[in-house]
């Protein structure tokens, strides 16, 4: 029997265990429904009884009775609303842990695809659902047939009729949902096309104001948004033309009742009281299919969020099956005949590479653009998969620890540096609450940054990202190194470190190399500028993501770098 994998179980899990929870909403509406009964009780009395007696201390009686028991019920009616608002509060507590480290790892995985995969949002979607009032009309929609039968109970024709106007609104409800499915997906689509194209404005606002980009942008704006807006109408017009047929329907069913009952009153048949109590049950038998059709948007976003959830989970979460711990990799890295390619691409654009590194060494990647130097580095710190091949440390692959493991074992500066709203030292302990001041301090000093940061308004504790100080590009650059080199790591990966270092910060670039080196730490360098690989003692060359070089530096450098003719000489 093939076993489902462990994202998407996860989701199942979680719902199955606010089951009980959902089985005490049942019993809460079994006994709201039963409540519901106390109106048209109410009336029978009145009507039947009172009236015919001309009895007020049995008016007063039934009334007080009646009082009592809309009391009971308003009481249950919200204890039901808070038992859905904290089963959706628990769902969301249970997975958005999860939802967030997988969205995290979506523009890893897939590329420019990730922009159409939002697991937060899913989650929100069916969070809203599951704490809102969707959930109560469906567990009253078992309850029609009870209404029915007491209407059959006061007269056939009544039942009959109300079972009628139930069926039409039946298929009312199947029309809507065959004719609003795909509408309402192609306005989930447009609506992540459109924030997309905002997110790439926000991003990119330098670039569009410096080169009056805004107005192309903002025409693309427009016609992404001019696509949601006609797809969103459209999925609109169908659900609203629906609710309004239910809602029709139901009015012309209620005072068809009421007609009906009014002329089995003249006959005889029937008595007043039942007239208006079975108007009030068929009322009430149709309300909660009226408030299913309300919040059918919400119900098909939920359902449409956990499908997604279940997919993404079972495709990107981590396997729960517990790991034996492995030592920390102290002696090796050997890559063996590696083949990858940038995320969502699954062509290999590094292929056939293979070489190995002892502790200590220090390792310069350099080739022309292109030849795939960012996408090997990638995939040494795990960030690509290999799709053929293997990255070891000390003879163990990269999957074989943890993430929490593995990021004792790696410090990677990206070419695209990217820090996080946050105090200095936050970054540098790449968020870590139980980081020490000096781990901290140590790294800031072979980044050559403590002097800058004890310079800073807050030392340590200035706030940068959107929410605190700005910095300037080489001074990111430099607080991703500390980051980088946080606790020595056994393998640290710089990708083009020095692109916005000037000659101090290449100076202490070079200096960070050696202490790392000479503390046991593989260092790998991609490299344009030949001063980011000062400090290494081999190099790698790639052309078209292959290699063509591999060995000692002056070696390889002498076999790959063209000599530069020197000035007079012919």
């Amino acid at each position: 029997m093939t076993q489902a994998p462990a994202g998407a179980t996860v989701v199942d899990r979680v719902f199955r265990a606010v089951r009980s929870a959902l089985f005490g909403v049942a019993l809460v509406s079994l006994l709201v429904n039963l409540l519901m009964l106390t109106g048209p009780v109410y009336m029978l009395q009145v009507y039947d009884r009172v009236l015919a007696s001309g009895s007020v201390p049995t008016l007063l009686v039934i009334s007080g009775f009646a009082l009592l028991l809309y009391t009971v019920f308003g009481l249950l009616e919200g204890l039901r609303s808070r038992i859905l608002s904290r089963i959706g509060q628990r769902i969301d507590a249970q997975l958005s842990g999860l939802a967030f480290a997988v969205s995290s790892r979506l523009p890893l995985r897939m590329g420019s695809g990730a922009a159409r995969v939002r697991p937060v949002q899913d989650l929100d979607a069916v969070r809203t659902f599951m704490s809102g009032p969707g959930p109560a009309a469906i567990f009253d929609l078992p309850w029609m047939p009870v209404y029915f039968a007491l209407l059959f109970l006061f007269h056939p024709l009544l039942g009959w009729l109300a079972v009628g106007g139930a069926a039409l609104i039946c298929i009312l409800i199947g029309l809507n949902e065959a004719t609003s499915r795909k509408p309402a997906t192609d306005a989930a689509r447009a609506a992540s096309r459109r924030a997309s194209v905002e997110e790439a404005g926000r991003r990119n606002a330098e670039a569009l104001g410096a080169m009056a980009m805004d107005g192309p942008l903002m025409q693309r704006w427009e016609r992404e948004n001019e696509t949601f807006l006609d797809v969103q109408r459209r999925a609109q017009d169908w659900s609203g033309f629906f609710a309004t047929a239910i809602k029709t329907v139901r009015f012309l069913l209620q005072s068809a009742v009421l007609g009906l009952g009014a002329w089995l009153a003249i006959l005889g048949e029937v008595t007043p009281g039942v007239v208006i109590a079975g108007s009030i049950l068929t009322s009430r038998a149709l309300a909660p299919v009226e408030q299913a059709v309300g919040h059918w948007r919400s119900f098909a976003a939920a359902r449409l969020g956990r499908r997604r959830l279940r997919e993404v989970f079972a495709q990107l979460a981590e396997p729960e099956t517990p790991r034996l711990e492995l030592p920390l990799p102290e002696r090796s890295l050997a890559v063996e005949q590696l083949a990858c390619g940038p995320a969502g691409v699954p062509r290999p654009v590094v292929q056939g590479v293979a070489l190995e590194l002892a502790a200590g060494d220090g390792l310069g990647i350099i080739g022309p653009s292109g030849s795939g130097k960012s996408t090997l580095a990638r995939a040494l710190v795990g960030l690509v998969p290999p799709l053929h091949g293997s990255v070891r440390l000390d003879g163990a692959e990269l999957s074989q620890w943890a993430p929490a493991r593995r990021g004792r074992i790696i410090g990677y500066l990206p070419q695209d540096v990217q820090l996080f709203d946050g105090t200095v030292a936050e970054n540098i302990a790449r968020f870590e609450p139980d980081a020490e001041a000096e781990a901290v301090i140590e790294a800031a000093r072979m980044a050559d940054i403590h002097d800058f940061v004890t310079g800073l308004p807050d030392g340590y504790n200035t706030l940068i990202g959107s929410e605190g100080m700005a910095l300037s590009g080489g001074q990111q650059q430099r607080i991703a190194l500390a980051r980088a080199l946080f606790r020595k790591p056994f393998l640290v990966v710089l990708d083009e470190p020095n692109s916005n270092l000037d000659s101090d910060g290449e100076a202490a670039l070079t200096r960070a190399i050696r202490e790392m080196r000479h503390a046991g730490c593989i260092v790998v360098v991609i490299a344009h500028r030949p001063s980011a690989i000062a400090a290494v003692d081999k190099v790698l060359c790639l052309r078209d993501g292959r290699m063509a070089a591999f060995g000692p530096k002056d070696e390889v450098l002498k076999r790959v770098v063209a000599p530069v003719p020197q000035a007079g000489v012919a």
